[in-house]
């Protein structure tokens, strides 16, 4: 049986781009074979990052391999040399060299505690100098956010589930792939009103009280789909060639297909995507007198610094004294 699940375990690197294990891992024996399928089946839990890690590990192994460079072998300076070649030949952002790095860093501690290597070979190497003060997602007016619900019908199952899904994300800063995954039972009523309850990251919950507003566009959703009673069953589903719910969780990038082309009927800029509601939904709540560290609690995020990048108050004001120039 335990043959079986390291098979199984095996094959889910292939869904990473993996075409079975990298050379330089499986010539470095058994034990680095092993270490190297359980960091990314067990060591790491969450799919997106095992997706991106796996993707920035993948690349490193297969130009490790390219210049047949051994695993043992591996030093500071080449993997700094990895770095230099991500950052000033290849043209990625300094966000992706860091992570590139983050993921070959965390693999070799693995494989360091493992018993594999003796030294971390990427532990001394410093990536690119990089700081944000202030967020890149779009963000939306209160009036552009009202518009883009008022735009979607209300006479199909497809319309009342798109609008009840951007109205959670609006009203609770939720980040998309959080809203997604709520079953029926992680909308309930806490006393004489109703929460959400959203799986963030590092498995932890956090409930939010429902905005009355988005309690409507739920109710109205569930009303119209039947689904009240399906408490394990997901609450925002793919739409069947019937034009019919099915049984399977809307993903994330359906979410974002979906969220384009609403924001293009309604007039929106091109640049809407899932995340402009969490940032929309932070920015009007401080505009109106909201804290950052309620906000913060709001969002679940695990720093006041983290939720400020959404604040776009600034943005207006700056608008303003620049066109004190006149000329």
């Amino acid at each position: 049986m335990s043959g079986e699940i390291i098979i199984q375990k095996q094959q889910e690197l292939g869904v990473l781009g993996f075409a079975g294990l990298p050379g330089i891992i499986s010539s470095a024996g058994e034990r680095a074979s092993f270490r190297f399928v359980e960091f990314f089946t067990a060591n790491i839990r969450n799919w997106n990052t095992r997706v991106s890690y796996g993707r920035a590990v993948r690349e490193f192994c297969e130009w490790c391999e390219d210049r047949g460079l051994r695993l043992e072998a591996l030093n500071p300076i080449i993997v700094s040399g990895y770095v230099e070649l991500l950052d000033r030949e290849r043209g990625y952002s300094k966000p992706s060299v860091k992570q590139h790095l983050a993921a070959i860093r965390m693999l070799f501690d693995y494989l360091v505690t493992g018993g594999v290597l003796p030294m971390n070979p990427a532990g001394s190497v410093r990536g690119p100098k990089y700081s944000i003060k202030r967020g890149k997602t779009p963000v939306l007016s209160a009036e552009e956010a009202r518009q883009l619900l008022d735009s979607i019908e209300t006479d199909t199952i497809i319309g009342l589930r798109d609008r009840a899904l951007i109205g959670v994300m609006v009203y609770s800063f939720s980040r998309v792939s959080a809203a997604v995954s709520m079953r029926i039972e992680d909308y309930f009523q806490g006393g004489k009103r109703w929460k959400f309850r959203f799986l963030e990251k590092g498995g932890k919950y956090n409930e939010v009280f429902a905005h009355h507003n988005a309690e409507a566009y739920l109710d109205a959703y569930l009303d119209a789909a039947g689904i009240w009673e399906e408490k394990k069953a997901p609450l925002f589903r793919t739409i069947d060639r019937t034009l019919q719910l099915s049984d399977r969780q809307l993903h994330r990038t359906d979410a974002l297909r979906m969220v384009k082309r609403r924001a293009l009927a309604a007039g929106l800029p091109a640049s809407t995507c899932n995340h402009t509601f969490r940032a929309t939904g932070i920015t009007t709540y401080l505009k109106n007198g909201g804290r950052v560290e309620v906000a913060q609690q709001i969002a679940g995020h695990e720093s006041a610094r983290t939720t400020g990048l959404y604040d776009r108050r600034d943005d207006e004001v700056s608008l303003d004294e620049v066109e004190r120039i006149v000329i």
